[in-house]
């Protein structure tokens, strides 16, 4: 059975998996547990290094420099303490990827337009990533903060995992589970990696099965076969 043709979400994150960020998610796991092994104190500041590392990797130095940019801007601002004031820089932030001036400047700097959404989604995803720390900075009392430092900041908003689509962990999870040191175990690691490498690969082929037998991308975007449908079979 033929791929929806419509889909290009799918097409475009299963092209880029394949070419760069499976490995580099490989990478990840590989420095997160050698630095758990020999210098667990310093595992976030690894971690930070190697997200900066994948990121100029994929986005280029210029990339690079926007989303830390983003990052400075929203740290110093936070330092106001209002909520509001973060919101208000976290819009305007985002409102930059549609100022047509900054688009064309920023494809310019690639070569394909899917570099360009690569940069597109992944600074979008930053955003919030940066919001969240900047409000859990205005509402921690003083001696909380600590905590959250700029390169703290840096080490969340460049985590590689959650890095180009997510999912939002807010900080203080984020802290806590970093600052968590666990005995490690061979045994019950090898056994997470293994049940978590199963989860993704059923979900992966639930998604490759609706993708050729649904075809729901290519029904939403003709009106007529939906107008033509009874309403049973639309539901």
């Amino acid at each position: 059975v033929p791929q929806d043709p419509m889909d290009f979400e799918w097409s475009y994150w299963i092209e880029w998996g394949r070419e760069r960020i499976l490995w580099l998610l490989a990478g990840h796991l590989l420095v997160s547990q050698m630095s758990r092994l020999l210098v667990e104190k310093y595992k976030p500041w690894c971690l930070m290094v190697y997200g900066m590392a994948a990121c100029w990797l994929l986005l280029g130095i210029k990339g690079f420099a926007v989303i830390l940019l983003h990052a400075a801007i929203s740290f110093a601002v936070a330092q106001f303490q209002l909520s509001l004031l973060t919101w208000l820089c976290s819009l305007i932030l985002l409102s930059t990827l549609r100022i047509p001036a900054v688009e064309e400047t920023k494809r310019k700097w690639y070569d394909t337009e899917n570099e360009y959404y690569l940069l597109l989604f992944t600074v979008s995803v930053r955003c919030l990533f940066c919001t969240s720390f900047s409000l859990e900075y205005c509402w921690h009392a003083p001696a909380q903060k600590s905590s959250h430092s700029f390169p703290w900041m840096l080490a969340y908003v460049f985590y590689y995992p959650t890095f180009h689509n997510g999912p939002l962990v807010n900080f203080d999870e984020f802290s806590k589970q970093m600052r968590r040191q666990e005995a490690f175990s061979v045994k019950t690691n090898l056994s997470i990696l293994i049940v978590g490498i199963i989860r993704i690969f059923f979900w992966w082929c639930l998604a490759e099965l609706m993708i050729h037998l649904m075809y729901i991308h290519a029904l939403y975007s003709s009106a007529l076969p939906l107008e033509s449908a009874s309403y049973w079979a639309l539901g």
